[in-house]
């Protein structure tokens, strides 16, 4: 598995005050701001991303100490292993983010399920949503 930086777009942000954004910090190093192409909709207190064309989506690009081992305790705690049922409410793919030093491939959580009855966070930016 190739060493790529992590995008994260809401709780899991270094700046967003939770336990899992904290163990997360501790798990990487943080590289910058970033932005992926994509909305961001609300799901009760956390954010749903779907990449495409259309909007732009501020997060964090973090590159973890051990990939393996950060992405397996994400994919757990994301719950998109073979040990929770599907549809899985979230996948894990690459895709490509804009970096402060350009472009960069990175892995990020994309929400898999249909947000059509989702209210869009239209600045893209999960930490100055009003909540």
């Amino acid at each position: 598995m190739s060493q790529l930086p992590l995008f994260v777009y809401g709780t899991l942000r270094p700046a967003f005050a939770g336990p899992m954004a904290g163990q997360l910090s501790a798990m990487t190093r943080y590289i910058g701001r970033a932005v992926a192409q994509g909305r961001l909709y609300q799901i009760a207190d956390y954010p749903a991303f779907v990449s495409g064309p259309e909007g732009q989506v501020i997060g964090d690009l973090l590159m973890p100490f051990n990939l393996s081992t950060t992405l397996a305790w994400l994919d757990d705690y994301e719950e998109c292993t073979r040990a929770y049922p599907e549809p899985h409410e979230y996948r894990r793919e690459q895709l490509t983010v804009q970096g402060q030093s350009g472009r960069v491939i990175a892995w990020a959580y994309i929400y898999a399920l249909p947000v059509t009855d989702l209210p869009l966070i239209a600045s893209g930016d999960f930490l100055s949503h009003k909540r």
